[in-house]
C-alpha cells in the first residue's frame, strides 16, 4: 500500500506545467513550478521542515520547545505543521500589510499570531523581525528558526527543488525566474543548477521599495530604495544571508499595480489558482520578454495558493481603492435582478384571451407582463388594468388581451446603472426590460428598484 506516515512526507515532487494564453508575448517555453500542492499549499514546507529538522540535529530545538518566527505566513504554515506533526508549539509574527487569510490559516493550525506593523525599521523594537527575536530570548526552551540569515533554508531547495526542476526539464531548463524574499528558493535552486549547467539564467524579481535591485547592480545598499510596498511574498529592506548576490544573473522590479493584475490573471487564463508573488513573476519575464529566444526553456515558481489573498488581489473592491483598477459604476442592471435572473420570464402571446393572462399573473404572482408577438415585445399589461376590465366587463373576458394592452417596456442595457433606470420607471413604464449576457430577457419592476436601493 501507498500510504504517508505522516503529512511531512507528501512535501515536494510538486508538478511542472506548461503556460500558454498568460505568455502568449513570450517567442519561448514558459513552464510553472506549481508549489501550492505541498500540503501547506507554499513552497515554504520545504525549507520549514529542513530548519526544523537541522535544529533538532544540532540540539538548537529540543523536544517540547517553543517555534518563534517572523513571518509573512507562508513559512509560519510550514513551520505550524511541522509543529503539530513533531509536538512543538509554534508563536508567529508577521506585518499589518499581510492578508487576513495567512494570518487565519496561521491560527487553524493552533499557532499564536502577532500581528506588527509594516512600515517600520527592521531595527525598530516594533517590527516583527525585533518582537520575534525578543520572544526567542524571554520565552524558556524555544528557537528562532531565522529563515532569511538560516543557510538550511536555500539547502532544502537545493537538495530538493532544484533536482525536481533539472529533472523534470530533462536538464532543457535555460532559465529560472523567482519572486525574492528570503533568497532561499532562488539560491538554492539555482545552485544545484548552475552546477548542472553554468549557463542557466536566474533572474530574481524584486518589488519598488527593496534594495534588492540596486544592491546587485551597484553593491550599494541604499536606504533611500526603502519604502512601503503592498506585493507580498518578495523584496525587502535589508540583505538576508540567504540572498546569494553572485549567484543571482540580474534583478528586475515590479510595480505592486501589474503584480496584483498579472495575479489576477493567472487563474483566468491558465485556471492555476496561484499567489502574489507568482504575478509579480510573470510581470517581471514579460517586461523582459526581449531577453529570451524561442529555444530557451523558462522556469517560473508559483510559491503558493490564491486563497491566501481573497480579501486583497482577488477582490473587487480591494483592487479598486488602490486604483490598481476602475471602480465599477455602481449597481446595475443585472445587480437589480440578481434574485429572479435565473427564473424564466413570464410572457404573454398577443392571442391569448384576458382571462388566460390573469390565471398566469395569479399564478406566478405578477403585477406586470411583457406581451410578444413570435420574438419581439409588442406590448404589456398589468394586474390592474385587467382587473378593472374584467370588472367592468365580466362576460367578455375571453377576448384576446391585444384588446387592452399598453406600450411595450423600454428595453435597458444589462450595464446600465440604478440611477439611470430608476429615472425611467415612472407611471408610463411600471416596468423595465432587460437582456443579460447570455441573451435571456428580465423584467426590471418598480420593486426590484425598491429594494436594491434599500439594501446598498
Amino acid at each position: 500500500m501507498k500510504i504517508h506516515n505522516n503529512i511531512l512526507s507528501t512535501i515536494g515532487n510538486t508538478p511542472l506545467v506548461k503556460l500558454n494564453k498568460i505568455v502568449a508575448d513570450m517567442p519561448c517555453t514558459v513552464l510553472a513550478k506549481i508549489e501550492s500542492t505541498n500540503p501547506g499549499n507554499s513552497i515554504k514546507d520545504r525549507m520549514a521542515v529542513k530548519m526544523i529538522e537541522d535544529a533538532e540535529k544540532s540540539g538548537a530545538l529540543k523536544p517540547g520547545g517553543t517555534i518563534i518566527e517572523g513571518t509573512s505566513g507562508n513559512t509560519g504554515m510550514g513551520l505550524a505543521i511541522a509543529g503539530v506533526i513533531k509536538g512543538y508549539k509554534c508563536i508567529f509574527t508577521t506585518t499589518d500589510k499581510q492578508s487576513k487569510e495567512k494570518v487565519d490559516a496561521l491560527k487553524a493550525f493552533g499557532a499564536e499570531v502577532i500581528v506588527c506593523p509594516t512600515d517600520v525599521e527592521p531595527e525598530d523594537p516594533r517590527s516583527y523581525y525585533s518582537v520575534s527575536t525578543k520572544l526567542a530570548k524571554e520565552i524558556p526552551n524555544s528557537w528562532k528558526p531565522n529563515q532569511y540569515d538560516n543557510l538550511s533554508n536555500s539547502l532544502a531547495h537545493y537538495e530538493t527543488t532544484g533536482p525536481e526542476i533539472w529533472e523534470q526539464t530533462d536538464g532543457k531548463i535555460t532559465h529560472l525566474i523567482v519572486g525574492v524574499g528570503t533568497g532561499g528558493t532562488i539560491c538554492g535552486t539555482g545552485k544545484f543548477l548552475k552546477e548542472k549547467n553554468p549557463n542557466i539564467k536566474l533572474i530574481g524579481i524584486d518589488t519598488y521599495g527593496s534594495v534588492f535591485k540596486k544592491y546587485k547592480e551597484t553593491g550599494e545598499f541604499d536606504e533611500n530604495e526603502i519604502y512601503p510596498y503592498i506585493t507580498e511574498g518578495i523584496g525587502e529592506d535589508f540583505l538576508p544571508k540567504n540572498v546569494d548576490f553572485s549567484l543571482i544573473d540580474q534583478f528586475e522590479k515590479v510595480t505592486d499595480k501589474d503584480a496584483a493584475i498579472y495575479t489576477r490573471l493567472i487563474p483566468r487564463t491558465e485556471g492555476i489558482f496561484a499567489g502574489n508573488s507568482a504575478g509579480a513573476a510573470i510581470a517581471g519575464m514579460l517586461q523582459l520578454r526581449h531577453q529570451f529566444k524561442n529555444t530557451d526553456l523558462v522556469v517560473v515558481i508559483f510559491h503558493d495558493h490564491g486563497t491566501r489573498y481573497l480579501g486583497k488581489m482577488f477582490n473587487e473592491e480591494w483592487m479598486a481603492d488602490r486604483g490598481f483598477i476602475s471602480k465599477k459604476k455602481g449597481t446595475t442592471a443585472i445587480d437589480i435582478i440578481r434574485k429572479h435572473k435565473n427564473l424564466k420570464l413570464i410572457t404573454a402571446k398577443s392571442n391569448q384571451t384576458i382571462q388566460e393572462v390573469y390565471q398566469i399573473m395569479r399564478q406566478y404572482g405578477i403585477s406586470q407582463m411583457p406581451i410578444l408577438d413570435k420574438s419581439d415585445f409588442i406590448g404589456s399589461v398589468n394586474d390592474s388594468d385587467i382587473l378593472e376590465y374584467i370588472i367592468n366587463n365580466p362576460l367578455n373576458i375571453t377576448k384576446e388581451v391585444s384588446a387592452i394592452m399598453n406600450k411595450p417596456y423600454p428595453i435597458v442595457n444589462y450595464n446600465d446603472t440604478i440611477d439611470s433606470i430608476s429615472k425611467k420607471i415612472d407611471r408610463n413604464n411600471p416596468a423595465l426590460i432587460v437582456q443579460d449576457m447570455g441573451g435571456n430577457f428580465h423584467i426590471i419592476t418598480k420593486f426590484d428598484v425598491i429594494e436594491s436601493i434599500s439594501e446598498h
